[in-house]
């Protein structure tokens, strides 16, 4: 999403930029916009969704060929260095999901909410997949348990680290991918352990 500057060369951002900056933007006629979008946010939310299903197929092709063998350590920590690295190419569609989060006024657009559910539900998801599949050697009853248990905190450790590299506090997606495989693969073990 191109970002809208005023005269002066100061960035509005997405609270500061109104329908009619769109519009203008956009060459679209006013009818059309709300013709295809209810909201700004639900523009927000198309381009999202769009690049949600570019960067879900990319880590897809990314990670076609897991390592067979292993521990569960270097399983998921090949996967997540698969993310971070698709991540690295596809950076925009997590910035425009946390914009669409955080904003009140895309609270308040159903169709906007509807699309980071959607997407949030399908990254779950695929954290899920990966978890479970670098567990698998501890049996499939102790994959399924620890993949339902961490996918959650999965996601959770991912958009943290994606808030620090937007906030630009210095450190590589590499190394937060590897402490958040540490710590994933810790709760796991301990997990399985305690059953």
């Amino acid at each position: 999403m191109r970002r809208v500057t005023t005269g002066h060369g100061s960035v509005r951002g997405y609270a500061g930029t109104s329908i009619s900056t769109l519009v203008k933007e956009t060459g679209l006629p006013k009818s059309a916009f709300y013709h295809h979008f209810e909201s700004k946010a639900g523009l927000l939310s198309a381009v999202m969704a769009q690049g949600a299903q570019g960067f879900f197929d990319a880590m897809r092709e990314a990670q076609r060929n897991p390592p067979a063998g292993g521990t569960p350590r270097e399983r998921l920590g090949w996967y997540l260095q698969k993310t971070g690295e698709v991540f690295t190419h596809r950076e925009e569609f997590i910035r425009l999901l946390l914009v669409l989060v955080m904003s009140n006024e895309a609270a308040e657009a159903p169709e906007a909410m509807r699309t980071v559910i959607a997407v949030r539900d399908e990254g779950r998801d695929h954290m899920r997949h990966m978890i479970r599949s670098s567990f698998i050697g501890e049996g499939e009853d102790a994959a399924n348990t620890v993949a339902d248990a961490l996918a959650h905190f999965g996601m959770a450790g991912f958009d943290g680290a994606v808030v620090s590299l937007q906030s630009e506090d210095g450190k590589p997606i590499s190394e937060f991918m590897e402490q958040l495989a540490d710590a994933m693969v810790a709760i796991g073990e301990a997990l399985i352990a305690g059953r």
